[in-house]
């Protein structure tokens, strides 16, 4: 199966109901099939005019109840940026997967590119959190777009799934689940009467209840700062506690949220972060480097937003060197160097449409 193809089964997998989208390579397998097997689960797919319209279809469908996805690329996903963040505003839950190829503007389509993991961050304007997922494989690429949606429902908000073109359209042999034993959060219910709800109120886990339109609840939606029953407002006593919270809802919850992989130990005094395609050259790499009785170790960030702080700053206390691999100019090496320091990262670049090579890797892990 394509990791494309294993996007699409992961979405129906968590319940997804709703897609519309405009073509666009690399990402174009996901609309295909979603357009194909989306109708047989009794969902909806819609081919819209460009990727402005077919994220506001999804927020809207959203607020009508439906798991909604779009699928887009580098182009597509910089159009996006504004309905992004509207939805982080008005914190309607909807999954954006973008399969990155090299850029700026049209670049090149059909070649491999990391180049959008500050834009899936800082893509859009203001201050808000933003959850950003990147498998490694077309078995994870099923795996976190079930949590995709799955923290988009539980969170209250736009979730990003960042391919690359390597996973995106690799193949590999994987086995679905029994959709019906996979893990499906759902948005949180209000129970009170219509005339009682509060859309943005307070509420103990700091994601208030949604309640879905055509269910007798009416609310106020707009991208304006807005009191807790959704209307505008220029209060400074409302607009602050609205930007806490969304917040502490994430911050709160980094446990839940931040998944990696490590494989390490005590003495390992060179350690690879790295994510995405890169990480397959980086385990190859870390692999041969073993076999020469090199010390090393390797973290893979599934989570790349929020940040894995905690734990990059527990591998700075023991290793001299951190190197961080990227099919980009370093964009989350500038991360890793926020935590770790600069002194100890060590880039390992490439933007021009080629993967980084376990052999890049592997002499900057013998470079000491």
């Amino acid at each position: 199966m394509q990791g494309n193809e294993a996007v699409g089964w992961g979405a129906i997998a968590a319940g997804c109901k709703f897609y519309a989208g405009y073509p666009i390579t690399p990402s174009t397998e996901i609309a295909e099939m979603l357009s194909r097997e989306l109708p047989k689960v009794g969902g909806k797919f819609i081919q819209m005019e460009d990727e402005i319209a077919s994220l506001a279809a999804c927020i809207g469908a959203s607020v009508g109840g439906l798991k909604s996805l779009t699928a887009t690329s580098g182009p597509g996903f910089s159009l996006m940026q504004e309905h992004i963040g509207y939805a982080a505003m008005t914190e309607v839950p909807v999954v954006v997967v973008d399969v990155q190829r090299l850029g700026p503007s049209t670049g090149q389509p059909t070649s491999a590119s990391q180049g959008d993991v500050m834009q899936a961050r800082w893509g859009t304007h203001g201050d808000h959190p933003m959850i950003v997922l990147s498998p490694v494989s077309v078995s994870q690429s099923f795996d976190l777009t079930v949590k995709a949606f799955n923290y988009s429902e539980k969170y209250r908000t736009p979730v990003i799934l960042l391919l690359d073109e390597v996973v995106g359209h690799m193949r590999e042999k994987i086995e679905l689940p029994d959709f019906e034993s996979v893990e499906r959060v759902e948005r949180i219910a209000t129970d009170v009467p219509p005339e009682w709800y509060k859309p943005y109120g307070d509420s103990l886990s700091d994601v208030p209840p949604m309640a879905n339109f055509g269910e007798g609840y009416r609310y106020h939606i707009t991208g304006l700062f807005h009191d807790v029953l959704g209307y505008p407002t220029t209060r400074l006593d409302e607009i602050d506690p609205w930007i806490e919270r969304v917040h502490r809802k994430i911050d709160r919850n980094l446990n839940d949220i931040i998944l990696f992989e490590e494989d390490l130990s005590p003495t390992d005094k060179t350690v690879v972060v790295t994510y995405g395609a890169s990480a397959r050259s980086a385990r190859h790499a870390v692999k041969l480097a073993r076999q020469r009785r090199t010390k090393v170790g390797m973290v893979t960030l599934l989570t790349i937003w929020p940040f894995a702080e905690e734990e990059i700053s527990r591998v700075a206390r023991t290793a001299k060197r951190i190197i961080v691999p990227e099919m980009n100019l370093g964009q989350l090496a500038l991360e890793v160097e926020r935590v770790a320091g600069r002194n100890k990262v060590v880039r390992v670049n490439r933007a021009n449409g080629e993967m980084v090579t376990p052999q890049m890797i592997l002499e900057a892990i013998e470079d000491r």
